[in-house]
């Protein structure tokens, strides 16, 4: 491709996401695209075909034949700083321009602007990045709704059914959580619950998507629905405990998902636990597109 027509370095900023991908090019502080597109086909454990999905990704969003200066990516299940670099390889010898692709939660620290911190993310699931002071890559939770995921909408709605299994098996009356599950799930009693969640074949997205019944049944007086919302609360909170030891700096906490910002009572948890846990941390809700912090990466390789 030829040169880049523009007057200043054009540069990509991708963030791609489990469910959609935002695109934004940008030549100085001048928009050229901004796309959003469902991220069906992205493979980030093949590098080959991820590197050649996001090429193809670049050339239709940009004006024909334009190249940009540098393209930066935060990726979806993008989980180590090996399975990065070959990603970023890949998509250099594409591109033929500097390349960066990080993991999509490290993209929210830069998004707000800051140069150091904790991106945590509480969406379908949840996990936290930040790095050590000689910039090495420090990731924690992650592990999906099977296996860890707390505070995310998946885990909440795993821990919810938990919970009122256990207060079935107690004895107690089925509560307003427990009547919500029921309904969602479309089983006639709480004991059918454990079936109906092993039934799932994309366990995180059919799980997650019952998440607001838990807060819902919050509202309407459920103890064990204000708990499983407390605990979550402290789940994502002690997962900025683990980066702190093992030597990254939390003084900010960059903070974005669909589940924690749309869900006060679960954000006002986070920053309770917080509080106690990690004094003197500030949170900061993320305001801006994390592709913000794409295009910041970006603009930090020209």
């Amino acid at each position: 491709m030829p040169d880049s027509p523009f007057p200043r370095p054009l540069v990509v900023g991708i963030d791609v996401g489990g469910t959609k991908t935002h695109l934004r090019a940008c030549a100085g502080d001048d928009p050229i695209a901004d796309h959003v597109r469902p991220s069906s086909g992205w493979r980030p454990h093949d590098p080959v075909a991820a590197a050649d999905w996001l090429a193809a990704l670049v050339a239709g969003a940009l004006p024909a034949g334009t190249l940009p200066s540098a393209v930066a990516v935060g990726g979806h299940a993008c989980e180590t700083p090996r399975q990065c670099e070959e990603i970023r390889s890949v998509l250099q010898e594409r591109l033929g321009v500097p390349c960066l692709v990080v993991g999509d939660a490290e993209l929210l620290v830069p998004a707000a602007g800051l140069d150091k911190g904790v991106g945590l993310v509480a969406g379908t699931g949840s996990v936290a990045v930040g790095r050590r002071s000689d910039g090495t890559l420090v990731q924690v939770g992650g592990w999906g709704a099977v296996l860890g995921d707390e505070g995310g909408a998946a885990g909440l709605v795993r821990e919810a059914a938990r919970a009122v299994w256990a207060a079935h098996d107690r004895g107690e009356a089925p509560d307003a959580l427990a009547a919500g599950l029921i309904s969602a799930f479309g089983v006639g009693e709480v004991p059918a619950l454990g079936a109906a969640l092993e039934s799932a074949t994309d366990v995180s997205a059919e799980w997650g998507r019952h998440s607001p019944v838990v807060f819902e049944a919050a509202e309407r007086g459920s103890l064990i629905a204000e708990e499983v919302i407390a605990e979550g609360g402290r789940s994502l909170a002690s997962l900025v405990v683990r980066l702190a030891g093992r030597g990254v700096a939390v003084d900010d906490v960059v903070v974005s998902g669909g589940t924690v910002l749309a869900q006060p009572a679960l954000h006002d948890a986070l920053l309770a636990s917080l509080a106690i846990l990690v004094p003197g941390a500030r949170l900061r809700p993320l305001r801006v597109a994390p592709v913000t912090g794409a295009v910041a990466l970006a603009r930090s390789l020209v």
